[in-house]
């Protein structure tokens, strides 16, 4: 119950503390222990998830690039001399149009030099395509 005041009375000081009805510990507790159990179910759950597609990934059998599995280079590859190597690669490509090789033994395939190909090219003509070789047939008119 209120005691009654007169109307020129001042209001009774109000007790020294920290109101208990807006502060339940309680109920801070339970929204901590359940804030934790939130993100421990998450964390299982996207342990969960990556194992799952890592496992699915692995079914595919698509091998892994060579590049993932060697050794990082211990220093960087970089062309120290690139005119000379250049040279050196034209010189090879050179080799290759002027001399006689095998491309393809089993099946008889020879590499000859690109001049002899050009005059044997230009003797016996480009080979005629099976459509050219037989005239096209006309149609009857009526």
């Amino acid at each position: 119950m209120r005691e009654a005041r007169h109307p020129g009375e001042p209001a009774p000081a109000p007790a020294a503390g920290h109101e208990q009805r807006d502060l339940s510990p309680r109920a801070i507790a339970l929204f901590g222990i359940a804030l934790a159990a939130t993100v421990v179910v998450c964390l299982i759950l996207a342990v969960w998830l990556f194992d799952y597609f890592a496992a699915r990934e692995a079914k595919r059998d698509v091998p892994r690039s060579p590049l993932a599995t060697a050794a990082p280079p211990g220093e960087p590859r970089l062309q120290v001399f690139a005119p000379r190597e250049l040279q050196a690669l034209r010189a090879r490509e050179d080799e290759m149009l002027e001399s006689y090789g095998w491309v393809d033994k089993g099946a008889g395939i020879v590499r000859i030099p690109i001049d002899q190909a050009m005059e044997l090219l230009a003797k016996r003509g480009l080979p005629a395509s099976p459509k050219e070789s037989a005239p096209p047939a006309k149609a009857k008119r009526q």
